[in-house]
């Protein structure tokens, strides 16, 4: 059975307004209710983080039960309908506790083989691209449009993203430079918002190593709409995260991947 398309693209709409009625009211304010996650390290969640995702938990249990949920703070939880929600309420906690506005809300919707529709919100600045069932398209403060990603031929043109400058493990950071070396420009500190802008049109890679299905389940979905591609170093599914790289066309892809090749796991 096909899924109902049109319900799920209202459903994902109704689930990013919902964390964003849940995640503005503690967007830069004194008191975040900060935990760590990570001993001898720093991974922050927020109160927001967790009203987040619980409130888009709540829509799903309202609007689609049969459906399974994957998300961060809250984990695993079972359906019969062969589809999986894939949320991560807050991506870029990090740059959200510093007050910057690239962090964003991420949902995705996988069949156990393939992404089949993504979303990227980002409340603070009103932007959301979403993609997917042949489609995709974003709105923000200059209105609606299309996604597309961009005809970059050659790397000497590229502009590259990734999170982190240290990006992973050592040798993964070496892979980065491999390719980063190679490009016209490279930015650090973006989290999702980078591969939101591979959609737009405005950024050509994202690098990055690491990652949960939950990190990039959701740009998976957005990036193949506007017409990217989004794989593993090796250039196979990236749906559960580890190594990724997101290319804004095939020639550009390529490129990156023979680079890689000698550092994929």
């Amino acid at each position: 059975m096909q899924p109902d398309q049109t319900d799920i693209l209202d459903t994902a709409h109704e689930m990013a307004d919902a964390a964003r009625a849940a995640i503005l009211p503690h967007f830069r304010k004194a008191d975040l209710g900060e935990d760590n996650k990570l001993a001898g390290g720093y991974d922050p969640v927020t109160e927001a983080d967790r009203a987040a995702e619980q409130a888009m938990r709540a829509v799903l249990a309202r609007r689609r039960p049969q459906d399974a949920i994957l998300g961060e703070e809250y984990g695993h939880e079972s359906g019969d309908s062969g589809l999986t929600w894939v949320l991560d309420p807050i991506d870029g906690t990090r740059g959200f506790v510093s007050g910057t506005p690239t962090w964003g809300v991420l949902i995705g919707l996988n069949d156990g083989a393939r992404v089949l529709f993504g979303m990227v919100d980002q409340p603070y600045t009103g932007e959301r691209f979403w993609g997917g069932f042949g489609q995709g398209g974003m709105t923000g403060p200059q209105g609606e449009r299309p996604l597309a990603t961009r005809a970059t031929a050659a790397l000497e043109q590229a502009v590259i993203f990734t999170t982190f400058p240290e990006v992973g493990t050592p040798r993964d950071a070496e892979g980065f430079r491999a390719v980063a070396s190679r490009c016209k420009l490279t930015r650090y500190g973006m989290d999702c918002y980078a591969y939101a802008l591979v959609a737009a049109g405005q950024v050509d890679l994202v690098i990055e190593a690491g990652l949960h299905p939950y990190d990039i389940q959701g740009p998976i979905g957005v990036i193949e709409a506007a017409g990217g591609l989004v794989t593993d170093w090796r250039g196979g599914p990236a749906l559960q995260g580890g190594q990724v790289l997101a290319a804004a066309n095939p020639v550009l892809h390529r490129a990156a991947l023979d680079l890689l090749a000698d550092f994929a796991e």
